[in-house]
């Protein structure tokens, strides 16, 4: 039973223990005669009403303390009040301030998570914060866009499946002491992270024991790749021009010195080495190019249609000169592509130009666009093929005609103007795209050259490119 919040069987117990005290003595004051019984009595009786009523009021202070102290440890909100005894108006004053300063306090703890947060996101590389069981607390948004999948609350042995950053997070962990580690995830294209771990001293509240942080060094490994194939390949292509270059010119100044018919056939050779060593070195920057942007999927959209439609026009002269007959075939409605417009005129350039090169003279190029519809639905890939009427590659072939420098017959493509690059540039131009390139090839059945593009139209709402 309550009487007007205070309790009325401790209100009573305490009222019980004030008066028991006083009665005991107004009883030996009458006894011993000091005063007389119905004098005491009543000033007994006066004395307890006044403390009964002193500590109604007390009580419901305390109690009334107590539930404000409870609701602030519960994070809600007290009504202010006033104490009916100067004690319990202190005590009112009292929770009132611890109120405001714990609001306070709330409020910049809160500000500096939500600024934390910020800054965690802000940050251009992924960030983990991991517990010590290797669990995943948090992770920025550069984390979330490289995993693919919401991880928090996932071992991380789910998430990056690496062998190499799971064994140095044990030993962080062991040893209480940061560890390198550099790694490659394959998916989509292969990349190259190095991952610095580091163990807090003390675990944080929400369990964050390590901190695993990741910088992508793909760009900087493929750069000293590319130095060391420059070194490799390059030296060796040029070296035959610059060595018939040197031949030419030392012959031009002694026994060719007079002769203006050797002059002029000696300069129009030199002048064709000239120009291949000029197309390996832009071939060769191409690719630098391509290979360093890899990573990153372009943003813009290309129509597929006007695009093709340029690089046959823009091959019409080769053509010519080998008699070749280009025909174009091109669904209607394709949706738009994910891509460089630069790199894709390049790719198809490349592949066009390879089929009108090495195919037949007097023979035909057959350029195909389509959408697949395995599914019979329209949210299928877009392919695109080139065709041609060649001698076909053999088997054998096949795997490594992407290779840097690679040619079947190095004579022949040298004598065609061929750097050996071009379907290097083709296969990393796909990868950048997320395209895929397959090569179908029979001795003497000609060849075709196709390449898969995702339908950026498919996509759901708000996804992201991978």
């Amino acid at each position: 039973m309550v009487w007007r919040d205070v309790p009325l069987g401790r209100w009573l117990r305490a009222v019980g223990m004030a008066a028991a005290p006083l009665a005991l003595a107004f009883i030996i004051l009458s006894a011993l005669g000091l005063i007389a019984l119905g004098p005491a009595a009543l000033t007994w009786l006066g004395l307890t009403l006044i403390s009964a009523a002193g500590i109604y009021w007390l009580l419901g202070d305390l109690l009334r303390t107590k539930r404000d102290i409870e609701q602030l440890a519960r994070g809600g909100e007290i009504t202010p009040g006033r104490g009916r005894s100067p004690i319990g108006r202190e005590l009112s004053q009292a929770v009132q301030r611890l109120e405001r300063e714990s609001r306070e306090r709330t409020d910049r703890l809160v500000s500096d998570h939500d600024g934390l947060e910020r800054a965690l996101d802000a940050l251009p590389g992924p960030v983990l914060l991991l517990t010590a069981g290797q669990t995943v607390v948090r992770a920025n948004i550069a984390a979330k866009n490289l995993l693919g999948e919401a991880p928090e609350g996932r071992d991380l042995t789910a998430v990056l499946r690496n062998p190499d950053v799971i064994a140095a997070l044990e030993t962080a962990a062991r040893a209480d002491s940061g560890q390198d580690v550099t790694f490659t995830l394959q998916m989509p294209v292969p990349r190259t992270f190095s991952a610095r771990i580091e163990p807090l001293r003390q675990a944080a509240a929400d369990g964050t024991a390590m901190v695993l942080a990741l910088v992508d060094v793909t760009a900087a490994r493929l750069s000293d790749q590319m130095r060391a194939d420059f070194i490799a390949n390059a030296s060796h292509e040029i070296r035959t021009p610059l060595a018939t270059l040197s031949g030419f010119i030392e012959t031009l100044r002694g026994p060719a010195k007079e002769d203006a018919e050797a002059r002029e056939r000696f300069l129009a050779i030199m002048a064709q080495h000239a120009e291949r060593m000029t197309r390996l070195v832009e071939d060769l920057l191409s690719l630098s190019r391509i290979e360093m942007n890899e990573h990153t999927t372009p943003t813009d959209t290309v129509d597929l249609a006007p695009l093709l439609a340029n690089v046959t026009a823009n091959l019409e002269w080769r053509a010519e000169e080998r008699s070749v007959t280009v025909t174009s075939d091109i669904a209607t409605g394709l949706p738009p592509l994910q891509g460089d417009t630069g790199e894709l005129t390049q790719l198809f350039q490349n592949l066009v130009d390879n089929a009108i090169k090495y195919g037949r003279e007097n023979g035909a190029v057959r350029i195909r666009a389509w959408r697949d519809g395995r599914d019979g639905q329209d949210s299928g890939d877009i392919l695109v093929s080139i065709a041609d009427q060649g001698e076909g590659i053999a088997r054998q072939h096949l795997p490594r005609l992407t290779e840097r420098f690679y040619r079947i017959d190095t004579a022949r493509s040298r004598g065609l103007g061929g750097t050996g690059l071009g379907l290097a540039i083709v296969k990393h131009i796909a990868s950048r795209h997320r395209a895929v390139l397959s090569i179908e090839s029979e001795p003497g059945q000609g060849s075709v050259f196709s390449v898969r593009f995702p339908n950026i139209s498919a996509k759901p709402p708000g996804s992201a490119a991978p």
